[in-house]
């Protein structure tokens, strides 16, 4: 499919760097920059209702959020009249359902967008389709069937239906009888676009291709991105405020994120560019690198992107990308498509497999998995706007604040959600894989599950393995692989080692005896690989 052209509002020259890890801003630090842009788009926005009031004991610290209107200076209130009024329907939308190239040739693939459950997969020509996962028959998930000629069959009774959920076959129907007309599954456009696949989720309005997310570092010649695929146990609006959050990473993430130290946390400031109904822009810098001017993006309904663009020392334009992508998944679940992205290829990626920068992406948020799950389960609990519970630092959690507030501007048009002033909770307590929000997740913070391969029975939100590996075709390849060597090296070295017993020399022995030794190393070895990308992490420190 032909790319679109760039939206005339885009970033002029946007730069990207990860908000979560700090490698990238070590690397351009050595390097003077030219900082990034504004950038604009249009959108719509809305008001809520009123939530209680904080109890007694609030802090009036001059360093915390005030009241609206309190100061001109703070850039976490909206200047009266800066934002546009008007309807706003999440289901006029592009969400990010997965990345295109591991989406399987053979298997539908079930996927949910807030609480529509839906199933994708490749007809005989390779054509991406998506349906309601639903049979119209007797409500059974199509995702649980398989593909038979390009054409999705139900396993319950082998209707079958074709790309555009029409019913082309039902096996108990008499000879010469017809297929009833509304023996269809419910369609939904889907578009393949810079490697990822968008789903519109408006049956009754027409796809706005204006809307599809286009990112113009991603067109340029020779840019390189690393994409990894996320299952998370919270809310996505809790994964967005992380992802914007770039002061927890020096302490969050100390020493695990190649670069990031806890003597690096900092105060930062934050210059916000723009603030629309459909998200804002702006600057952040820390204080101790000015120099290194970020451009953080929010775009609805959940498309976040850091950009940072420098000259380096060789005087060559360079930018830096992370895009986040998180899609609302259900009640206390969603799904991240993450890339980094890059002009300048790292030596690490020529030498390190793919393997090992996802295994790191993965322990990066485990690291965060049992915080943010019992933000997600406070927030079900207490039913109060943030601006209740949160003491927001103008010189940290600046983005927290504004992302909020676009809630309270867009959350009319939302199932549900918490924003800084207003909030419309979830109709019934969220669940995941029947626990409630967090609780899963808050185990694996503790209890760490050991996900070897060959170990798992059943789906299990705080695992690695079916959290990442189960959605990305290279690390599940790299445990089948490393799984086999470890086999065979591990009855080779019994071989050797029986064949030694056996030996008539001495020198023989000593030979056979080596071999032995080294196959079983080589077989440990295979293992370690195996539990380093399947095994969650578990921190060092203790309390006690």
């Amino acid at each position: 499919m032909t790319p679109p052209p760039p939206p005339t509002t885009a970033l002029p020259r946007p730069s990207l760097l990860l908000a979560v890890s700090s490698a990238a801003l070590k690397i351009s630090a050595a390097a003077a920059t030219s900082p990034a842009r504004g950038v604009r788009w249009k959108g719509v926005g809305v008001d809520g209702r009123r939530g209680r009031s904080r109890a007694v004991g609030r802090c009036w610290a001059a360093a915390v959020e005030e009241e609206a209107g309190a100061q001109e200076d703070g850039v976490l209130l909206p200047q009266e009249g800066s934002e546009a009024a008007g309807r706003y329907d999440w289901r006029e939308e592009w969400y990010p359902l997965y990345l295109s190239k591991e989406v399987p040739d053979d298997a539908a693939l079930p996927l949910t967008v807030f609480d529509r459950q839906l199933v994708l997969y490749r007809d005989a020509d390779g054509v991406l389709r998506c349906h309601e996962d639903r049979c119209p028959h007797r409500l059974a998930k199509l995702s649980e069937g398989q593909l038979v000629d390009g054409k999705l069959e139900c396993l319950y009774h082998g209707w079958q239906f074709d790309g555009e959920g029409k019913c082309v076959k039902i096996p108990q129907l008499p000879e010469g009888a017809k297929i009833p007309r509304n023996a269809c599954a419910r369609n939904y456009e889907v578009r393949d676009s810079q490697g990822v696949v968008w789903v519109w989720m408006s049956p009754a309005t027409p796809p706005d291709a204006k809307k599809l997310p286009w990112f113009e570092p991603y067109a340029r010649p020779g840019f390189t991105d690393l994409s990894t695929v996320h299952e998370l146990p919270y809310d996505h609006s809790i994964l967005l405020e992380n992802l914007m959050d770039p002061a927890h990473v020096p302490i969050s993430h100390d020493r695990t994120d190649w670069t990031a130290k806890r003597e690096d946390a900092q105060p930062l400031a934050f210059e916000v560019a723009e603030r629309t109904a459909r998200g804002f822009a702006g600057h952040w810098w820390r204080e101790r690198a000015p120099h290194l001017r970020n451009l953080l993006r929010f775009e609805a309904p959940c498309v976040l992107t850091n950009t940072l663009e420098f000259v380096d020392k060789d005087g060559r334009e360079q930018c830096f990308s992370a895009q986040f992508l998180c899609r609302p998944a259900g009640q206390g679940k969603s799904m991240l498509l993450v890339r980094f992205g890059s002009t300048a290829r790292s030596p690490l990626l020529r030498v390190l497999p793919k393997w090992y920068f996802h295994q790191n992406a993965c322990k990066v948020f485990e690291q965060d998995m049992g915080f943010l799950s019992s933000q997600n389960e406070v927030l079900l609990r207490e039913k109060v706007p943030t601006k209740e519970l949160y003491l927001n630092l103008r010189s940290s959690d600046t983005w927290v604040a504004e992302y909020r507030r676009w809630m309270d501007r867009a959350g009319h048009g939302m199932p549900y959600y918490f924003g800084h002033s207003t909030i419309s909770p979830p109709p019934v307590p969220a669940v995941v894989e029947q626990a409630p929000a967090g609780a899963a997740a808050g185990i694996s913070a503790s209890f760490p599950a050991k996900g070897g391969f060959g170990t798992q029975h059943a789906p299990n939100p705080t695992s690695r393995y079916f959290r990442h590996v189960v959605h990305c075709k290279g690390c599940r390849d790299t445990v089948n692989r490393y799984t086999a060597l470890k086999k065979a090296f591990v009855v080779l070295a019994a071989v050797a080692a029986a064949a030694a017993v056996l030996a008539a020399t001495r020198q023989w022995k000593a030979i056979l005896l080596g071999a032995a030794a080294v196959l079983a190393a080589a077989s440990y070895a295979c293992g370690s690989v195996v539990s380093l990308i399947t095994t969650n992490f578990i921190r060092t420190h203790r309390r006690l």
